[in-house]
């Protein structure tokens, strides 16, 4: 595969060896394995790195580390390999760090409400392992994504609504610094006065500066009940104004999501459900049954008074299952609506009060567009998706998904949003980032970038424009 990036210097032949020599069967130089490791979900082009290493301990990240700084080499960390904006593509070459046989649970405490794990194991991986319990981790971005790739992406996904985000669910962490130092930021306790902040700001900033190694999460017990329901509307205005209001007098729901008319067809293919194919809102409720039934309720009337229609319930944990696997299937059922496309996804998150006027006027522009552009999203805290479908080898399907992406980040961000509610700012979202917090603000996360990893060695080429 060849590298569509800046043009960079090969490995030296001696850390190759040195390479080959520490870890054997576990460092990895074919074209096989480093293509693997060079595409993601997004639609930037790929990037292999020029080898890969497999780790198991944070000791060995940090001997790759040391090795790849003495010989001033490029590393980039790699989890589940889900991302949709470039995070780990190789564009300047490198050693890919492959952290998913560092997959152990180290320890459940669950009488502090808290886990501590390595990076590489998956959210599904964790709440299986806390079956039995009472407990469970919240924090869902559809994909089964590695939770030290969810910290480093500040992933959050259907339940942030009610749970948060992975910001305010990582307790503490183990971090791998650029010259291969080991540092411990926060811990287990809930809160603490000491000092700088470290934990949130390694989380979000993927992989540029420091490799993360551990964490300790919040754990929450699960609900006494848990009810979820579909709605259909006349229209997308009407779905969002019964969100707004709904989060707007303060009704505790656990997720809300909406889904247009396109991505309701997408998924009864996709997924061989049976949905009225309209805008629709999924909603989970979680509590005890009378706080449950109370929630539903009025939800319920929220949403009559916009027009709601066709309410379906699901109480079963079967039923739930399926219909917020539906959910997230959506991503990949949209692919469907077009074969061979690629997706050019974007994402946004406005304050609440402007979320119906955003999409009123992300819709316009989907209107007049020819290719099909699913919208969905975690409407209950204002961040939407766009998937717009295109022709990876039309440059005039590509030219027209910029501008679509550009229109709605500028739009989002004149409201006071955000470039990226969720998925990050990898390669794909760079250009915004001045816009949104301004030439100081970006200069002192370059500063940051720059005391950290003076070398740029970690993930170069990432958020920093």
């Amino acid at each position: 595969m060849n590298n569509p990036y800046a043009p960079h210097p090969p490995l030296p032949a001696a850390l190759i060896e040195e390479l080959a020599q520490r870890f054997v069967d576990r460092f990895s130089i074919s074209q096989a394995v480093r293509d693997q490791h060079g595409r993601d979900e997004s639609v930037h082009p790929a990037a292999a790195p020029d080898a890969v290493v497999f780790v198991e301990t944070t000791k060995e990240v940090a001997e790759v580390v040391r090795l790849c700084s003495q010989h001033r080499m490029p590393v980039i960390p790699y989890g589940a390999g889900s991302s949709v904006e470039g995070h780990f593509l190789a564009i300047c070459g490198g050693v890919c760090i492959d952290l998913s046989r560092m997959n152990r649970i180290v320890a459940i405490h669950a009488e502090d409400l808290d886990a501590t794990v390595q990076p590489g194991v998956t959210r599904k991986q964790l709440n299986a392992e806390l079956h039995g319990t009472g407990l469970f981790f919240p924090i869902d971005p559809g994909a089964d994504a590695s939770i030290g790739g969810m910290a480093a992406t500040r992933a959050s996904g259907t339940n942030a609504v009610r749970y948060g985000t992975m910001r305010e669910n990582v307790l503490g962490m183990t971090v791998v610094l650029a010259d291969g130092r080991i540092i411990r930021t926060g811990g287990r306790v809930k809160k603490s006065s000491a000092g700088y902040d470290l934990t949130r700001l390694f989380i979000g900033s993927e992989g540029t500066l420091g490799i993360i190694t551990e964490l300790t999460v919040r754990l929450y017990p699960l609900p006494e009940a848990i009810s979820s329901a579909v709605c259909t509307f006349p229209g997308v205005d009407a779905a969002v104004d019964t969100v707004i209001q709904t989060i707007q007098l303060g009704i505790p729901v656990a997720r809300i999501e909406l889904l247009d008319a396109l991505t309701i067809s997408a998924v009864n293919r996709y997924s061989k459900t049976s949905l009225t194919e309209a805008p629709t809102l999924f909603f989970e409720f979680h509590g005890s049954p009378s706080a449950v039934e109370e929630q539903a309720t009025l939800v319920q009337e929220i949403a009559v008074g916009h027009g709601g229609m066709d309410f379906e319930w699901a109480t079963r944990p079967e039923d739930r299952s399926r219909l917020w696997q539906a959910r997230h299937d959506a991503y990949f059922a949209c692919l469907q609506l077009k074969p061979g496309s690629r997706a050019f996804p974007t994402d946004v998150c406005v304050p609440i009060s402007r979320l119906a006027e955003c999409i009123r006027a992300t819709n316009e522009d989907i209107a007049r567009s020819a290719i099909p552009i699913p919208l969905f999203g975690h409407v209950g805290d204002g961040n939407f998706h766009l998937v717009v479908l295109i022709d990876p080898d039309s440059s005039q399907e590509v030219a027209e998904a910029e501008q679509i992406n550009h229109a709605v980040v500028t739009r989002a961000l004149a409201m006071e949003g955000t470039c990226t509610g969720e998925h990050g700012v990898g390669i794909g979202k760079q250009q915004f980032l001045v816009a949104e917090h301004g030439e100081a603000a970006v200069d002192v996360m370059r500063a940051l970038k720059r005391a950290l990893d003076p070398d740029n060695l970690l993930n170069p080429g990432k958020i920093l424009p």
